[in-house]
């Protein structure tokens, strides 16, 4: 049953339910809740019509009345469902980050201590559109161990709907209370949950920056997130000429909606008569509006004048802002005053100039020579992801099933009093690194 309960009774009822759901299966084992994870991608794939038929009905009553760029992310289709299912099974496969072993030390004779990873509790997880974000989250909170409330755009309601109701008949099949995954659907709902911070752990918010800001400023509860994709590629003066134009290409119109997709295009002036002229000619072939500052519109004098705002915007969109730089040092002060730390490249056949960019960039993620693109917890290899991180403390970039543990420390002793190793004859620990 999918929960829409608007009173604030209703939800801390809710919230209890999960936590409980949770701590039952935080200490499930890992064959369990892999059985779980297999039931989700059966049900799903058992489900695959009903759920693009709603999100069919979602698209048809958002036409016109959202951003393109937020009607792109609503869309549902048969290849995205499959690979978000994909992704599913691939959680399944992933080494289960619960009950780790990170210390094991011996303070002295029988006193061994160990720092074991755990579930963090629930998540509440936020989202504008995307509907296939609620499959991602699931699995993993499932295989992380947390409970985890689900609270989908207004625009994406029926396939949410259609989804967690796949993903609870699949759980009911298994050791794992269908209560661990909830879905709310209504706006005062969002706000109730930013304000469960007994039942809460962590609040992860997709979308907008307005919208992530939003979540940030109204809640007492930890926030993972970003509220900003401003990512830039730099073609430096030692590039690939083709090689630039192909990932400037990529980075740009492969899903421009994205907020890995850049937004300002870098290029040192020894290069830019030669390299301008043909990515814009490329650029321009994908419908991408072009925006340039005075040097760029010496070269490509039909563009749109950039302003001071442009360095600073995430278009979301096939729009896409250049400025020609001197050097690299002058690309690396420009992304770390207007970029949002999430990901950044730089194309160049000079060794040294990727390393000190590498080094000195101050982003999630940088990369060299490759597409800005590929800043995604499924390319990365964990399966799937809860979101992006640019904060500065870990987790950072996409975020997957390391994200979402901690860990608490264990001191299993046989009658050890500190007074023993205090004072004029104290005894010493021996703090001994065990296997």
């Amino acid at each position: 049953m999918i929960i829409s309960q608007d009173a604030s009774c209703d939800l801390i009822s809710i919230a209890q339910k999960t936590r409980l759901a949770a701590s039952k299966l935080a200490v499930l084992s890992s064959e369990v809740k892999n059985q779980a994870i297999d039931a989700i991608a059966i049900a799903l794939e058992s489900a695959k019509d009903e759920i693009l038929q709603a999100n069919i009905t979602d698209c048809e009553a958002a036409a016109e009345k959202i951003a393109k760029p937020l009607y792109k992310r609503l869309q549902l289709d048969e290849h995205k469902l499959r690979d978000a299912i994909a992704g599913v099974r691939d959680v399944g496969k992933l080494l289960d980050p619960v009950g780790a072993v990170q210390i094991h030390r011996e303070i002295d004779t029988n006193l061994i201590l160990k720092r074991i990873t755990c579930p963090l509790g629930v998540l509440g997880v936020i989202f504008e559109a995307r509907p296939e974000a609620a499959i991602q989250i699931a699995s993993l909170a499932i295989k992380s161990g947390n409970g985890v409330i689900l609270k989908g755009g207004k625009e994406a309601i029926r396939s949410c709907e259609a989804i967690v109701k796949a993903i609870k008949q699949g759980l009911s099949q298994t050791a794992v209370n269908p209560d661990a995954v909830q879905l709310l659907t209504t706006r005062e709902e969002t706000l109730e949950l930013l304000k469960l911070d007994k039942y809460v752990d962590l609040i992860i918010p997709r979308g907008s920056n307005s919208f992530v800001r939003f979540v940030q400023e109204n809640t007492r509860i930890p926030v993972l997130g970003h509220a900003d994709g401003i990512c830039h590629l730099y073609v430096d003066k030692a590039a690939d000429i083709a090689k630039a134009v192909t990932i400037t290409i990529d980075s740009k119109t492969q899903y421009p909606a994205a907020c890995n997709a850049i937004e300002t295009l870098l290029v040192h002036s020894s290069i830019a008569a030669t390299f301008l002229p043909k990515v814009a000619d490329a650029l321009q072939k994908a419908n991408v509006e072009l925006r340039g500052e005075k040097r760029s519109r010496e070269i490509l004098p039909n563009i749109v004048a950039a302003t001071e705002e442009d360095w600073e915007t995430e278009y979301s969109d096939l729009i896409l802002s250049i400025k020609i730089v001197d050097s690299l040092e002058e690309a690396i002060a420009h992304i770390n005053d207007y970029g949002s730390r999430h990901t950044e490249a730089i194309v160049t056949e000079d060794v040294e100039a990727s390393e000190t960019f590498l080094a000195l960039v101050n982003a999630a993620g940088v990369y060299h020579n490759c597409s800005t693109r590929f800043a995604d917890g499924f390319r990365y290899g964990f399966g799937a992801e809860v979101g992006i991180s640019t904060q500065q403390m870990p987790p950072r970039g996409p975020v997957g099933l390391e994200g979402l543990v901690t860990y608490k420390y264990q001191m299993i002793g046989d009658g050890q009093v500190v007074s023993t190793y205090t004072g004029n004859n104290a005894k010493s620990f021996t703090h001994r690194d065990l296997k």
